[in-house]
């Protein structure tokens, strides 16, 4: 091919061309003129016309004579020229500074500088391809059009930028003469290399000196003084600072106590990296401050970092923060703009025995209530009996002001059914208690209070589109909360220590006002939500839980009637004795199995009770029970207390709590999740 493009630029001479021709032309130019002015003469006399026109004749010869004669010798030295501009450039191109380089199609170099040898050379391996010599060079790295392309490269422990630049002989084909279209569409690549070692390790230690803004925060100050004597009390507020300080002073950080039981903390970025690498000892080390208290103390941190400006990153922080207390406390949030990492939160979620936060959300919710037209309820997809539950209780309370209200329930577990038929075709309930999700997109309008109950995850809500209609939100939920969190609502209370939601309901409603009269029918259902979710009052279940069950019990609720309307079916019971004889042994204690799906329409119910029943077999820390249902993967996780099955669930996209967490995987088999289900349980007994 080089011998076609240096045959078809040195075989014959090229036509002179541009400004360049015209300025060799000019002396043929005026011949015209001449003509012009002979003609003239010829008018005033016609002896002195046939000299001038002799002589125009001459000066046309001789023209065109001196054009032709000096054409050659023009070409020649414009050609010398043009040769010596070209050695002139080589010598620049081979003396430049840049690593520079000239490759055909393959990759192979045609041409290098003397910087760009002595870069390839160091290796000593001779390389001709820039495939060869730098390994992060694929196909897909060269141009396809007039941009450039640029590769980071990493070459005898150097980081280098490489430059791509595609050349067609097409672009060149006007400076000279090539007539083969077939060459006009061979390429060349000219490659540039900048050494960015220097650049990036300074960028990286900009990075390291960041600042980090941070909140620490004592989950249970009160309880904790509370079980001590009063005469020690002091002490052991010293002894949590002493930790606290310490803690921040070994990684050079700046520590500011706000109030008796919160701090603010400014760290570099760099030490961020060393608190990540040993999980943020701090947590587990103010646990064992015991001098005589029953009641260990914990954290909660937050922590904001990747921001533009210190107040962004203060405000990631009190995110992070917020996000720390809605999942319980004891654990480290950390936000780096829209990436949320948590660390810790492995003890159980200390019970709070004070109510106040119950009658202030209760007199919130009621004030929102009352200053709207509409009411509308909605849970999560394929509702529960503790998203029903709450849902009636809810509705009692904007019956109690006077307001309409309706349930958005259309995708329900199978045991919901006869719950709901309870309240269907029943003078004491309004016929549209339970409508469909277009019924309510249809009646929302701007003065409609929405009240998600039950999930604060705006994609697991029955409609998500009816959430993003709704200007105005309330948040009632018992799951810690995760990165995907309803925002903007008016009122969000989530509240990981309670049992369920039902739980939180009952509560609500008995500060909510003085007049109410919740029917036992209302009552049955709350305590069934609470049922359910406790299995029995045996998981997650403190003194709160059971006075509210009380509070329930004493407004009608009938534990028979409860008992008798949850009761199994055959098919269902078989199912769930099916998911309990297959399960497998993982990892010595953890019981993974299978739940059948062609037998009963809720699955993932049936799930849920298989995951609890093999917590009842011996040496069993913690059971995880799949299903396929619509297409997904469910599974339901449980634990008594030595395992964190929250935490594993997140980590395959779930939540929930502690002891109870699920999740739900997409596109994936039975045996990919069962797969990815053991990869995580692994990860998190390596992280012990």
């Amino acid at each position: 091919m080089s011998k076609r493009i240096r045959k078809e630029l040195t075989g014959k001479i090229p036509r002179l061309k541009g400004s360049f021709r015209e300025y060799m032309s000019w002396p043929l130019f005026l011949a015209p003129l001449l003509i012009v002015m002979n003609l003239v003469i010829y008018f005033v006399d016609m002896k002195a016309g046939t000299i001038m026109t002799v002589f125009i004749m001459i000066y046309i010869t001789v023209a065109i004579g001196i054009y032709q004669y000096y054409r050659k010798q023009l070409h020649c030295d414009l050609m010398n020229y043009a040769s010596n501009y070209a050695q002139l450039q080589k010598r620049l191109l081979d003396s430049m500074t840049v690593p520079y380089a000239m490759a055909d199609n393959a990759g192979k170099i045609a041409w290098s500088n003397k910087e760009f040898q002595k870069i390839i050379e160091q290796d000593g391996r001779g390389h001709r391809t820039l495939n060869a010599i730098f390994p992060e060079i694929t196909s897909k790295s060269y141009p396809r059009g007039s941009e450039d392309s640029i590769v980071h490269v990493v070459f005898c422990g150097r980081n280098y930028q490489l430059s791509i630049r595609k050349i067609l002989f097409s672009d060149v084909k006007d400076m000279v003469s090539i007539k083969d279209q077939e060459l006009t569409k061979v390429s060349m690549y000219a490659v540039y290399l900048f050494d960015e070692t220097e650049v990036l390790y300074y960028q990286k230690e900009i990075e390291k000196e960041r600042m980090v803004s941070g909140l620490i925060y004592m989950d249970n100050y009160e309880e904790a003084l509370k079980s001590v004597e009063e005469v020690r009390r002091s002490l052991l507020v010293a002894l949590i600072d002493r930790k606290i300080n310490k803690y921040v002073n070994r990684y050079g950080g700046i520590l500011k106590k706000l109030e008796k039981d919160k701090y603010f903390v400014v760290l570099k970025q760099k030490h961020l990296e060393e608190m990540k690498e040993e999980r943020f000892s701090l947590l587990e080390d103010v646990k064992t401050v015991n001098i005589g208290n029953e009641m260990s103390i914990t954290l909660s941190i937050g922590l904001g970092a990747g921001g533009e400006s210190y107040i962004r990153n203060s405000d990631y922080a009190r995110s992070a923060m917020d996000m720390a207390l809605g999942r319980g406390g004891d654990q480290v949030v950390l936000k780096e703009k829209d990436n949320i990492t948590y660390y810790g939160g492995k003890s159980p979620t200390q019970e709070k025995n004070t109510r106040v936060r119950a009658r202030v959300k209760a007199h919130a919710l009621r004030e929102l209530i009352e200053t709207k037209e509409d009411v509308i309820i909605m849970g999560h997809h394929i509702s529960d009996v503790d998203c029903i539950g709450a849902a009636i209780g809810i509705y009692r309370a904007a019956k109690t002001s006077a307001k309409h209200a309706s349930i958005v329930a259309e995708d329900v577990t199978n045991n919901v059914k006869p719950l709901m038929d309870r309240y269907r075709n029943t003078p004491e309930y309004d016929e549209d208690l339970f409508i469909t999700k277009e019924e309510a997109l249809k009646r929302i309008h701007p003065n409609t209070l929405l009240v998600v109950v039950d999930t604060n995850r705006p994609s697991y809500t029955e409609s998500p589109e009816l959430l993003s209609r709704a200007q105005n939100i309330v948040v009632l939920d018992h799951h810690r909360q995760t990165r995907d969190v309803i925002e903007n609502a008016l009122l969000s209370y989530v509240e990981p220590y309670a049992s369920s939601t039902c739980e939180m309901v009952a509560e609500i409603l008995q500060y909510y006002s003085e007049d109410i009269r919740i029917k036992s029918g209302d009552a049955d259902a709350i305590y069934a939500g609470m049922v359910v979710d406790t299995n029995n009052f045996l998981n997650k279940t403190g003194v709160r839980t059971f006075e509210a069950a009380a509070f329930l019990r004493r407004n009608g609720a009938d534990v028979t009637r409860v008992r008798k309307m949850f009761r199994d079916n055959m098919e269902d019971y078989k199912a769930k004795a099916e998911a309990v004889r297959n399960a497998e042994v993982f990892a010595d204690s953890y019981a993974i199995s299978v739940c059948p799906n062609d037998t009963n329409e809720s699955p993932t119910v049936i799930a849920a009770q298989a995951a609890n029943e093999l917590l009842g077999i011996r040496g069993i820390k913690a059971s995880f029970v799949l299903t396929d249902y619509n297409n997904q993967i469910y599974i339901s996780g449980r634990s008594i207390d030595e395992v964190n099955v929250q935490v594993i669930m997140e980590r395959l996209g779930g939540g929930g709590h502690l002891s109870i967490a699920g999740a739900q995987l997409k596109g994936v088999t039975i045996e990919e999740a069962i797969a990815r289900l053991k990869d995580v349980v692994m990860e998190s007994i390596r992280l012990k």
